[in-house]
């Protein structure tokens, strides 16, 4: 996510988008493929980068190679991937063997036929989350959409959206994300729908919810970066953001609380562009990212939660009570539907966008 999550709020595919961007990445390829001679025992992997990079790095792609032989090449690739993905499919020119994708993109590609079909034949990745597991795409992290708050500026200590939508009894400044996503869902929780209710979103309650705090917004915010900002220098006291965004404003030494009810939970993982030369190579070491121990490892960089739950048995018990998919927090949490958003989302920015105007 790059922080992928920050293309969940404005940079997800959607099909207006998806062709026109194809045909760029298709002429930034005229560098030319890599050399298939080279290419037989190295794989190329496209992750999100900046900690992604490190944290799978270390879980992943040095403890594949070391035990298979099999070169593993770690490259960053753009906040949205799928209409590189498309290019390389169609002009049979793969710069990456293995991509990372938000299920949301993987939906996209899979319906197109662009991606290569999986070997669910493996004890571990038997073992994942069901979210996880799709025929074409393995997921290998969770991340969560939660609320935060400054504990040293708010007296009373708010517990769900309901008190987010609280002024009085919750006092406080308040932020939320420049997008409908995840702010539509907020809404609707606030006024006492239940989690396993919440889709399809009923989008005109909705919006009725969020006339009554839109007042009380003192900043809607852009990027996530700009999420964790607000909480470090205090400017607000209480925010949906991500957790991983929170979380760096806690490590930063910020008196900031997570909270875990009420949150909503994505995934990302690994597909291969269909017909690479290396669709082989790439499944097996997809397999061996399916092991629990190995996503552990990938935690102590990343504040996302593993897709195997026996990793919980390797990660203290002070970082797992920080990650999404613990057994605690994600009780508390649903999914974002991310069939809804793609038949909707259009027309959710439009009304959004001008809802903000008026």
């Amino acid at each position: 996510m790059s922080d992928s999550r920050s293309k969940f709020f404005s940079f997800e595919p959607n099909r207006r988008t998806f062709l026109a961007g194809a045909g760029l990445a298709v002429a930034g390829m005229a560098m030319g493929p890599r050399d298939a001679a080279k290419a037989a025992g190295r794989i190329t992997v496209a992750d999100p980068g900046g900690p992604y990079s490190i944290g799978f790095g270390e879980a992943f792609y040095k403890p594949f190679q070391a035990d298979t032989g099999i070169e593993v090449i770690g490259v960053a690739r753009q906040a949205e991937p799928t209409s590189q993905v498309k290019a390389m499919v169609e002009a049979k020119s793969y710069l990456w063997d293995v991509v990372s994708l938000t299920l949301s993109s993987r939906k996209l590609l899979s319906d197109q036929g662009l991606l290569e079909p999986l070997d669910w034949n493996n004890a571990d990745m038997k073992a994942l989350i069901k979210p996880a597991q799709q025929p074409d795409w393995m997921g290998t992290n969770v991340y969560g959409s939660i609320l935060a708050y400054r504990a040293d500026n708010m007296k009373n200590k708010p517990g769900s959206w309901a008190d987010f939508y609280d002024v009085e009894g919750f006092p406080g400044r308040r932020a939320l994300p420049k997008s409908p996503i995840h702010t539509l869902e907020g809404a609707l929780l606030a006024d006492g729908v239940a989690l396993d209710k919440l889709y399809p979103l009923d989008v005109d309650r909705a919006f009725k919810k969020l006339d009554q705090i839109k007042p009380h917004i003192n900043v809607w915010w852009a990027s996530f970066g700009q999420s964790t900002q607000l909480l470090q220098s205090g400017e607000v006291d209480f925010l949906a953001t991500s957790n991983a965004r929170a979380q760096a404003a806690i490590d930063s030494g910020s008196d900031v609380k997570l909270i875990w009810k009420q949150a909503l939970f994505g995934l990302e993982g690994w597909a291969i562009p269909k017909g690479t030369p290396n669709a082989d190579l790439a499944r097996k070491f997809i397999a061996y990212c399916a092991n629990g121990k190995r996503q552990a490892v990938y935690t102590k960089v990343l504040g996302y939660g593993p897709t195997n739950q026996s990793a919980f048995e390797y990660i203290p018990a002070e970082r797992a009570a920080q990650l999404p998919s613990a057994p605690e927090n994600f009780k508390q949490m649903v999914q974002i539907n991310d069939d809804w958003w793609g038949a909707n989302k259009d027309k959710m920015f439009d009304r959004f966008n001008a809802w903000l105007l008026r």
